[in-house]
C-alpha cells in the first residue's frame, strides 16, 4: 500500500468542553452543538449512525437522519419492514452517533425506540417530495433484488397508480429513541479529549429521574 494508515492523525485544537461552560440539561447542550454544525456549514450535519443488535447479539449500523429532537427524544423516518425495523422490533434499544468533523466533536445517544404516532408520520411523510413518496412504496428496503429495474419498474407503477397523492405506506414511519445516556466529545490537543457523559438516576427527593453530568477519561 502506499498509504501509512498507521501514521494518519490529527491534532484537535478547535475548542474545548468544560463542565462550567456546557448545558446541565443535555438536550440543551445538544442543541447548542447541532445549530453550531449547522451554521458552521457542516457537511451534512443531520446525518447520524443508528446502530442496533439483533436477537443473535449481532451489531449493525447505517447511516439515517435526523428529523426532529425535542424533550421526547431524537426522531428519524424509515422502512419497518426494513432490517433496521425488524431488529428494533425484537430489540427496542438503540445507539446514535453524530461526528461532525470540521467540529471536531461527536455526540452519542443511547436509550430506548419507540414508533411515533400515526399522526406525525403521516404528516412528515406528506411533506417530502414527491419522488420520494413514491420511493417509500417502490423500495422493499433491505430485500434481495435482481437488478435496479425492479426499482424503476415499481416507481413508475405506483406513480401511475397514486398520481399526486401517494399515501404513506403502512410499512412506513417514524421512530424515536428516548434518550437516557448521552455523550458529548470534543477533540482536544495531544489525545486529552474532552468527554462529558449525562447519565440519568433518581432524583433524591424523589421527584422522578434526574441527569447526572460527568466527566469520562479520553
Amino acid at each position: 500500500m502506499s498509504t501509512d494508515i498507521a501514521s494518519l492523525r490529527k491534532s484537535y485544537e478547535r475548542a474545548e468542553l468544560s463542565e462550567d461552560a456546557s448545558h446541565a440539561d443535555p438536550l440543551r447542550q445538544f442543541e447548542q452543538w447541532f445549530n453550531e454544525a449547522v451554521a458552521g456549514e457542516v457537511p451534512e450535519p443531520n446525518a447520524m449512525t443508528l446502530a442496533t443488535v439483533d436477537s443473535r447479539l449481532r451489531p449493525s449500523t447505517r447511516v439515517v437522519l435526523i428529523k426532529g429532537f425535542d424533550e421526547r427524544g431524537i426522531t428519524w423516518f424509515t422502512n419497518y419492514d426494513s432490517r433496521k425495523g425488524q431488529t428494533l422490533a425484537g430489540n427496542p434499544f438503540a445507539a446514535l452517533q453524530f461526528h461532525w468533523v470540521e467540529l471536531e466533536r461527536v455526540v452519542r445517544i443511547e436509550g430506548r425506540v419507540e414508533k411515533v404516532s400515526d399522526e406525525e408520520s403521516d404528516a412528515y411523510f406528506h411533506s417530502r417530495p414527491l419522488d420520494s413518496r413514491i420511493g417509500a412504496w417502490a423500495s422493499p428496503q433491505s430485500q434481495v433484488i435482481s437488478s435496479r429495474n425492479v426499482l424503476v419498474t415499481n416507481a413508475a407503477k405506483y406513480g401511475a397508480k397514486f398520481m399526486l397523492q401517494p399515501p404513506r405506506p403502512p410499512h412506513w414511519g417514524g421512530y424515536r429513541l428516548v434518550p437516557d445516556q448521552w455523550e458529548f466529545w470534543q477533540g482536544r490537543k495531544s489525545r486529552l479529549h474532552d468527554r462529558l457523559r449525562y447519565r440519568q438516576e433518581d432524583a433524591p427527593d424523589g421527584t422522578g429521574l434526574r441527569w447526572v453530568r460527568e466527566r469520562l477519561a479520553p
